[in-house]
């Protein structure tokens, strides 16, 4: 996902962020659409509206998510886009551990918030904003799991969200002349959405919203990592101690048994 959002950093010398986000929705729909070819069930009825609240809330969330970017180092936009998990998880909380552990989150994403508020206003609150929409995707993805739509769920939602929001389209113009730049938003699309996303599927059918929500902890320090090597933007002492502290959450969480994936 984060190799994917790297890339997406380089493309930002060339297009704007919003025009970024929706080459990948772009790129993610056509290979969905390939490789799954959705039945009439999917494009119909409630299934179908189902899946285009979806693919809008995660695109609306990918636009914030790469307006925030353009602003802020990767860790430190990933660590504050994890409130929108804590919101979902603080809902499944049901021990004083588990509460212990998103307050940890809590402060952690706090102490990031703190340290880049003065450099960039703006930054924070389109990854705050990102972080909303964030919830939304994990609630909205457990419900387009379990109506059993899944991946086909994806291709539809993904679909219908480019069509409706091809007016960010007139911010990659550059791409269409240069096959060079259309690759790397495919790959953007690829490696950001489809993967990930997909396994996102996969995992949602065996466990509650709330316990993804706090595994997800795992993405601060992922992203950070690749920012560190791939982009050489270095945490400062405060950025990393909120990062440690968003993943010592993590540990702290109480563990909950997998439900049987359905047959």
């Amino acid at each position: 996902m984060y190799l994917g959002a790297a890339a997406a950093v380089w493309l930002f010398d060339e297009l704007d962020p919003a025009g970024v986000a929706w080459l990948r929705q772009f790129g993610a729909a056509l290979v969905l659409l390939a490789w799954r070819r959705p039945g009439r069930h999917a494009w119909r009825g409630r299934v179908f509206w189902l899946a285009v609240v979806f693919g809008l809330v995660t695109a609306g969330m990918n636009v914030a998510f790469y307006e925030a970017i353009a602003r802020l180092p990767l860790g430190t936009a990933v660590a504050l886009e994890f409130v929108g998990p804590v919101l979902v998880a603080a809902f499944g909380s049901r021990t004083g551990r588990d509460v212990t552990a998103l307050l940890l989150v809590v402060a952690g994403v706090v102490l990031i918030a703190d340290v880049q508020w003065a450099g960039s206003t703006l930054g924070v609150l389109f990854a705050l904003a990102a972080a909303v929409l964030w919830a939304g995707y994990i609630v909205l993805g457990k419900r387009v799991a379990d109506v059993g739509l899944g991946v086909d769920g994806l291709a539809v939602g993904f679909a219908a969200a480019t069509v409706l929001l091809v007016p960010l389209a007139f911010g990659t113009g550059p791409v269409w002349t240069s096959p060079r730049l259309l690759f790397l938003g495919i790959g953007v699309g690829v490696a950001s959405t489809v993967v990930p996303y997909v396994l996102d599927q996969v995992v949602l059918r065996r466990l509650g919203s709330s316990a993804f929500a706090l595994l997800l902890a795992l993405l601060p320090v992922t992203a950070t990592v690749i920012g560190l090597v791939v982009l050489r933007q270095v945490p400062t002492l405060p950025e990393a101690l909120g990062i440690l502290a968003v993943v010592g959450g993590l540990a702290m969480r109480s563990r909950e048994p997998a439900r049987p994936e359905p047959l």
